[in-house]
């Protein structure tokens, strides 16, 4: 029986604080699966450095040279998240069957990747890690979080509820992934519409090992606007909708003043009308914000420039 090869990997920015840890967790798991014969002992970490600002490539060098499974893609610069795991998938499709994504946090489980092989074995293309639970996350993180997955539900988003970026792939699926040539990235909403076989393993999320999050409150918003506006048109509706009903209670207001001038009675007040004015003005500057987001996004598009250059590849 053939046994497949399995690449994991793990996009890295400023992660030096957690990379010796992650190592020795991710390489004592991968010994062991080889081991059991549940993967080639050609598997790898792949560990993409995404432009980092410290000394995570030098250390991953370092990690190269200790460790024969560990080897890494260096990227020319900051692109985000999403795009440091393409380049990563892209580059582990050449030599690996099955590719698995975790964070370098590993608040993921990695204990359930054996899981993950034994699903795709029984014929699943691509394997979900959801978390159960989200106690470790703050309580605003934990309800926000909540709430972007049951409103990209509500607007269409096919999405896999409470999964991150940790998911098993076949090779076929990566290929198929590679397909999708879109700038604004948000494979939670990509990977879905692949259409193969799929299967999910629940575990519990852990504390972060070491560091700091690197997604904070103005990142998170950022990639829920692009979840939101890369997948689904129902903002602009939403928008046209409003439009109709406003134009509507101005209808309103227009037949009550005339009735009123007509009647003898005096409108009075000017407040209502001010705060009308302001509220009218808000809300047309949201629909021009909204329609915008789109705009901007096609003109992304359109230039069709690379995701990624990749500077140096530290590869087995």
């Amino acid at each position: 029986m053939k046994i497949e090869t399995l690449y994991i990997v793990v996009p890295c920015y400023n992660e030096t604080e957690v990379l010796p840890a992650t190592t020795h967790q991710l390489t004592t798991l991968l010994q062991r699966m080889v081991e059991q014969q549940l993967v080639s002992a050609e598997s790898r970490i792949l560990y993409v450095d995404d432009g980092s600002a410290d000394g995570t490539w030098t250390l991953i060098e370092q990690l190269a040279a200790e460790h024969p499974g560990v080897c890494g893609v260096k990227l020319a610069g900051n692109v985000g998240h999403q795009n440091a795991l393409m380049a990563g998938l892209e580059t582990a499709i050449e030599a690996a069957d099955l590719t698995v994504t975790i964070d370098a946090d590993l608040q993921d489980d990695i204990n359930v990747i054996p899981d993950m092989v034994a699903r795709w074995r029984d014929g699943a293309d691509i394997v979900y890690g959801v978390r159960r639970e989200r106690k470790t996350d703050t309580w605003f993180k934990r309800t926000t979080a909540l709430a972007f997955y049951r409103l990209m539900a509500r607007l269409g988003v096919k999405s896999v509820y409470n999964h991150a970026d940790y998911r098993l792939m076949s090779r076929r699926a990566v290929a198929q992934l590679m397909r999708y040539r879109e700038r604004n990235l948000f494979l939670r909403g990509i990977v879905p519409l692949v259409g193969y076989r799929t299967d999910s393993v629940y575990y519990d999320r852990s504390a972060r090992l070491a560091g700091e999050s690197k997604y904070p409150l103005s990142k998170m918003l950022s990639f829920a606007v692009d979840g939101i506006t890369s997948f689904s048109i129902k903002p602009v509706r939403m928008v046209l909708t409003l439009g109709i009903i406003f134009t509507l209670i101005a209808l309103a207001i227009l037949i009550y003043t005339l009735v009123a001038y007509f009647s003898g009675r005096t409108v009075s007040g000017w407040a209502s009308l001010i705060l009308s004015l302001w509220f009218i003005g808000g809300c047309v500057l949201i629909g021009l914000g909204v329609v915008g987001e789109y705009i901007g996004k096609i003109y992304i598009e359109v230039k069709d420039r690379p995701r990624y250059n990749i500077e140096t590849r530290l590869l087995k």
